[in-house]
């Protein structure tokens, strides 16, 4: 399976984000390292020590905790869980971080893989996005990381921005491409409720973004990258040939994963479940459940999730669900699903079960049969919702 960590603090954070983080309570810092070995302890032994092929921390700003944090964590997931020799360890990363000596204690630590959240190579609009980096520092930290060992990066931008231009998007890409990362993840603003750059664009204050501008965006970034050889694997995301995120990966195939961390989300069995989201409590609760100890669980249910006193809630994921997650998550992957595949994973022959799907979105230009596999067609991209909620219905 998949191990997420999720690290809930940062330096500043950003007006457009509203994932589970804060800025101002480093003083927890040493309370959540206690907390999460404790979770990952306790997880490990409820599971009986699983196989581990990808570790990604995440946040949050990860590479923002306290120097030899992250080999510590890396050293507790090793004693509770199996993970593989050749497993993927990522950790997400502020420019700012990456100097040096920073880059060569995460590779002797273990880490092999980065992703560095540069989102623009456009002052103004990193300003506008409330980044605590430059251009020029995202670049000189991309420099250091590959000078000091790193040979897998991943660099992440945002497009259809208030007030960018295509010459400014056009500009990024093609410096992005000049530096020639491994791996590359594009994805568009969206203006979530309750975060300060969507009450700003309420207000007036910023434009809305513009989507027909924000998929001239994409298309442009696609052709470029396409070109330069880079390979288009996931809507959102190029990579070099077998350097494709085999963590997120884990996702799109509907696979299990384990989350820790206040707010991190698993998918385990027949549930998906997610921690609690203060820091605070989830110390206190990692502690509670300490104290209780767990022993190895006989069965994954909902008894089990009641005795893990971090797990803030669940949901059972129905056969329905799972059917059709797995259809709408694959068909991310550009390559395509191997529908047999599919459905020896969730016990039905989705080629039947979707069959009326299948052949009215093929007639509809979205979907295609390409090498066996169904796909989404290359003009879908940028609509693919319409694709994939059909299998909701």
């Amino acid at each position: 399976m998949g191990l997420y960590i999720h690290v809930p603090f940062c330096k500043t954070k950003c007006p457009y984000c509203d994932f589970n983080t804060y800025q101002g309570i480093e003083s927890l810092m040493g309370p959540f390292r206690d907390a999460l070995t404790a979770e990952l302890s306790l997880w490990g032994q409820a599971l009986g020590r699983p196989a581990v092929r990808t570790v990604f921390f995440g946040g949050g700003t990860p590479s923002y905790l306290p120097d030899g944090d992250i080999g510590k964590i890396l050293v507790d997931i090793s004693e509770s869980f199996a993970v593989e020799g050749a497993a993927e360890i990522t950790i997400e990363a502020n420019p700012g971080d990456l100097d040096a000596p920073a880059c060569t204690a995460l590779l002797r630590q273990g880490v092999n893989r980065l992703s560095i959240g540069v989102q623009s190579l456009n002052n103004g609009l990193l300003n506008l996005l409330g980044r605590r980096h430059h251009a020029n520092e995202a670049v000189a930290a991309f420099e250091t990381a590959r000078s000091a060992g790193f040979d897998n990066i991943n660099l992440d931008l945002m497009y259809g921005l208030p007030n960018q231009t295509t010459a400014q998007w056009k500009d990024t890409v093609d410096r992005l491409i000049e530096l020639g990362p491994q791996h590359i993840s594009m994805y568009a603003l969206t203006l979530e409720e309750g975060t300060p750059m969507h009450r700003w664009a309420q207000e007036g204050k910023i434009p809305e973004p513009d989507p027909d501008l924000a998929a001239d965006m994409y298309l442009y970034a696609q052709d470029a990258l396409e070109n330069s050889g880079y390979h288009h694997y996931e809507i959102s995301n190029w990579s070099r040939d077998g350097l494709e995120s085999q963590h997120n990966t884990i996702y799109w195939r509907n696979q299990t994963y384990l989350g820790v961390g206040p707010g991190a989300h698993s998918r385990l069995g027949d549930y998906r479940f997610w921690t609690v989201l203060s820091p605070r409590d989830y110390a206190a609760k990692a502690s509670e459940w300490r104290n209780a100890g767990q022993p190895t669980l006989e069965r994954f249910d909902e008894a089990a999730l009641s005795a893990a006193a971090t797990v803030g809630g669940w949901e059972h994921i129905s056969h329905d669900t799972a059917c059709a997650e797995t259809m709408f998550l694959g068909l991310r992957l550009l390559e395509g699903m191997d529908l047999s595949e599919a459905s020896a994973s969730v016990g039905e022959d989705l080629a039947r079960r979707y069959q009326v799907q299948i052949q009215e979105l093929t007639a509809q230009g979205l979907l295609e049969r390409r090498n066996g596999l169904l796909c989404l067609t290359k003009s879908s991209y940028l609509v693919s919702n319409q694709a994939f909620t059909r299998f909701l219905e």
